[in-house]
């Protein structure tokens, strides 16, 4: 019967080494680096460790590599001494067990086997979950290599719950992890806690092996999962249904696999399909606001966007409404209940809704939901936003030329995705019309607060906050005067969102295991800026001719050399900086003076948004 085994085992072994062949790959066993001492900044004995048996896939003897495939299966011909060897072993195991701990080296979260190379081949045949071993682990020399960086995360991880089984290949995915399992502190784990998680583990585990995953799906699908689905809603559930929800959500799996990231839609110019499948009735659009019409300007806007588009496709659209709805669980509440109304589309019009829409989309595949987000990688459900740098400009241009000092104040709300895009634009508009301008930065939720009073303690005069311009006129004139808004026109935006599924075109959009992103602005007629009658008639010609030439695409706010605040050349092209570039901006110009603001220093309100939309680079927030 052990050779028997053997040769089950060698068949197994021969197709992993074919299938490693097609792809391009070596077959057999990783080998430890022969520099990896020289690579390592120390070792570091570990003593018996549970080794996950999926990460054992390497060997520190060269000679040993090509009598295993890559899976730690056996490739050496029946009649030779290692395949009996091999065979006494699995006797052995099938008798009485195997006990004695292999020895092994870890680095980068790979096992190399140093003695018991057999004994690893038997067990993972017979599908053990892991295997005891005493580790030496060296640690690589920290550098800015995504891989070594995300390890010294999970580093930080290890030393938390001792789990060695969750890897990560990409920095601030650990971080992630924590969040989704609720987590905000750094403090080492209960033995109950420990015990809990690794059992919702490997009951998530079955369920990706049933489905054929391999071992770098599963930390990512884990990951995934616990974001959408939650970890305390999930930890009792059984593997057959996790495995129903894991056929749900393979497109954002894959999104993160792949690292499609985002496709950004920057026109709005959809061709109708040649066999156009319209629909014949009414499109039901649900509206889901985080705040209400009466307290929040954001959730006015959008209602008043909401009633345009009722007034506009009243014969296609009937819309419902949702305010106040704060929580994840109200979310829930008000997305199940739309859908039984027969919503077709759902609007969720904050970014704090996103992952409640995430989740309400696998569920509901047929309903189209879009969340008012940027740059957000998740395929089941689009996201849109206005464009708004373009217009920044202008208002920078508005402010260089009134100003006498060259000091112009910029107050932000948060470093998140496009603020930045925003805060350069205004800077290179200043620039361009002054070139003596310089905008001094502060953030309006700051836990200290008194961003627009400290620019008023430098005496300076025009200051750019909540979109608008204004001039600081003291308390003679009542104060500030308004110079210069950006005027968002939700209701043309909803109307050709809508029109994407009424005239059959949704579809025409989709980019693969790519999510969606409406980034719209001027060109599109999304986004604009009203100048007031108290600017000068020329500063007001000025910004007119602006406006048209950004909507003829005759003039680019980033186009040509942009240099950081260190000097350092950023984009030196003789064209304009792509949009990708634009929107995930993470430095300030060099026409700024100020900073971005670390995650701590924000208002508890300003983290929680800056976890989902903050830039890359920010603590606490996510990189998509």
């Amino acid at each position: 019967m052990p050779l028997e085994e053997y040769h089950k085992a060698m068949r197994q072994g021969l197709k992993e080494e074919k299938e490693a062949i097609a792809r391009g790959e070596e077959p057999g066993l990783r080998v430890l680096p022969e520099n990896s001492d020289t690579l390592a900044v120390r070792r570091e004995s570990l003593g018996v460790v549970e080794i996950p048996s999926e990460l054992i896939d390497g060997t520190c003897n060269d000679l040993r590599k090509n009598a295993f495939s890559r899976g730690f299966y056996p490739v050496l011909q029946e009649e030779s001494e290692f395949a009996h060897k091999w065979s006494n072993l699995c006797k052995a195991h099938l008798e009485e067990g195997i006990r004695d701990p292999i020895k092994a080296v870890e680095y980068l979260n790979h096992f190399y086997v140093v003695e018991g190379h057999k004994r690893v081949s038997v067990l993972k045949y017979f599908g053990a979950i892991s295997i005891p071993g005493v580790v030496t682990r060296l640690l690589p020399k920290p550098s800015d290599d995504p891989e070594v960086v995300a390890y010294y995360e999970f580093l930080d991880f290890y030393q938390m719950t001792g789990l060695n089984f969750v890897v990560f290949k990409r920095p601030g995915e650990y971080r992630e992890l924590l969040q989704a399992l609720g987590r905000t502190n750094r403090e080492a784990w209960s033995a109950e806690e420990i015990y809990a998680f690794r059992s919702f583990y490997y009951m998530f585990r079955d369920a990706c092996y049933r489905d054929n995953a391999d071992r770098r799906y599963i930390s990512v699908a884990l990951l995934v999962y616990l974001k959408i689905f939650g970890y305390q809603q999930s930890r009792n559930k059984l593997s057959s249904e996790i495995g129903k929800e894991l056929v749900k959500i393979r497109p954002e799996i894959l999104n993160r696999l792949e690292n499609a990231g985002a496709t950004l839609v920057l026109e709005d110019a959809v061709k109708k399909p040649l066999f156009s499948f319209s629909t014949t009735g009414k499109i039901c659009a649900a509206f889901i606001h985080g705040g209400s019409a009466a307290t929040s300007k954001w959730v006015y806007n959008h209602e008043y966007g909401r009633y345009l588009l009722d007034n506009t496709m009243g014969d296609q659209v009937r819309t419902l409404s949702y305010e106040n709805v704060l929580t994840d669980e109200q979310a829930d509440e008000a997305i199940e209940d739309a859908v039984k109304k027969g919503a077709d589309m759902i609007f969720t019009t904050t970014p704090k809704l996103l992952l409640p829409s995430v989740k309400a989309a696998v569920l509901h595949p047929d309903v189209k939901i879009l969340n008012c987000s940027l740059n957000t990688a998740y395929p089941s459900v689009r996201t849109y936003y206005p464009r708004l740098y373009d217009a920044k400009f202008i208002k920078g241009a508005i402010a260089g030329t009134l100003v006498q000092d060259g000091r112009i104040g910029y107050v932000a709300d948060y470093p998140t995705y496009g603020s930045i895009a925003g805060i350069n634009a205004f800077a290179q508009g200043a620039r361009m019309v002054n070139a003596n301008a310089r905008v001094y930065l502060e953030w309006a939720n700051l836990k200290e607060g008194g961003g627009v009073e400290r620019l008023h303690e430098k005496g300076i005069v025009y200051i750019d906050h909540l979109d608008r311009l204004a001039a600081n006129t003291g308390n003679d004139m009542h104060g500030m005067h308004n110079l210069a808004l950006i005027q968002c026109h939700w209701g043309r935006l909803y109307r050709s969102l809508v029109r994407r599924v009424v005239e059959g075109s949704w579809k025409q959009e989709e980019r693969g295991s790519s999510a969606i992103s409406y980034w719209w602005g001027m060109t599109q007629g999304i986004v604009g800026v009203l100048c007031s009658r108290r600017l000068p008639i020329g500063t007001r010609r000025l910004a007119s001719v602006l406006r048209d030439a950004i909507r003829e695409d005759r003039l680019d706010p980033f186009y040509g050399v942009l240099m950081d605040q260190q000097g350092r050349v950023i984009y030196g092209d003789d064209a304009p900086l792509p949009a990708d570039q634009i929107l995930s901006m993470n430095w300030l110009s060099a026409y700024v003076e100020g900073r971005i603001p670390a995650f701590d220093e924000l208002t508890p309100k300003a983290q929680e948004l800056v976890k989902l939309q903050g830039i890359q680079g920010l603590e606490g927030s996510v990189d998509p």
